[in-house]
């Protein structure tokens, strides 16, 4: 009985141990794997949703296709080529289809894995949210933009910035369908009713980006959430503040 049991351990064991190189390697190979294709852009929120949004930086193709199947509108934008910025596979949100949120200024041109996390940020946390706290839809989102050629924090040397590939957004605000707008800079630790929505819908980020950054983290996101897609997401190493 005693050889049995532990003949089962170890069986269990590999089983367990095989199921999770697996699954790493599914998410490290080109485009994700089968388990990016498991992803649902029309599904509420998973516990690996992040994951697989993540893991499709490697197939803006796939990326898109997605988009199609959750009745986005959007445009595809030709590649950038030359210069220390080059960039591929950015979208940019058309009006209609199933998105009922405008970004201002006009729709910014984003990676198609950034537009795919907006699409589940916009749908599943923010109107749910201010549905929660003030009974109004949101309408619109300000940005301070997607796309900028420059290093972190504006260095002059050092590693780059996912913006310097459209891979990350700021949000500065929102619009209620009554008017009312809430901004970081004045609501991060304003009224009890703000606060908890901003609080609420940048922990619903967390649960969709690889870097979730708010006026929590520092100074300089004192006025916005930045949220990007680093290649660290695809393994599930995340970065929520």
């Amino acid at each position: 009985m005693r050889v049995l049991r532990t003949l089962r351990q170890i069986l269990i064991a590999l089983l367990v141990t095989g199921g999770v190189f697996f699954t790493f390697w599914q998410i490290a190979a080109p485009g994700g794997g089968v388990f990016a294709d498991l992803l649902d852009l029309n599904a509420p929120i998973g516990p690996t949703t992040a994951v697989q949004l993540a893991a499709l930086v490697e197939d803006p193709t796939k990326c898109q296709t997605l988009l199609q199947a959750a009745q986005v509108e959007y445009e595809a934008l030709p590649p950038v080529t030359g210069g220390q910025c080059p960039r591929s596979g950015t979208v940019r949100f058309e009006p209609g289809g199933i998105r009922s949120i405008a970004w201002q200024p006009a729709s910014p041109a984003v990676s198609c894995q950034v537009a795919a996390a907006l699409l589940l940020w916009e749908r599943e946390v923010v109107q749910v949210a201010a549905i929660r706290h003030f009974g109004r839809r949101v309408t619109a989102i300000d940005h301070f933009g997607s796309y900028s050629c420059r290093r972190l924090y504006g260095r002059a040397d050092g590693e780059w910035s996912e913006h310097a590939t459209a891979n990350a957004i700021d949000v500065a605000g929102f619009r209620l369908e009554d008017g009312t707008r809430i901004t970081l800079s004045r609501d991060w630790d304003g009224p009890d009713a703000n606060r908890a929505f901003l609080r609420e819908i940048r922990n619903g980020a967390c649960r969709l980006f690889a870097t979730t950054l708010s006026p929590a983290y520092n100074a300089a996101h004192a006025d916005h959430f930045h949220f990007d897609q680093a290649r660290r997401g695809r393994l599930g190493w995340s970065m929520c503040n």
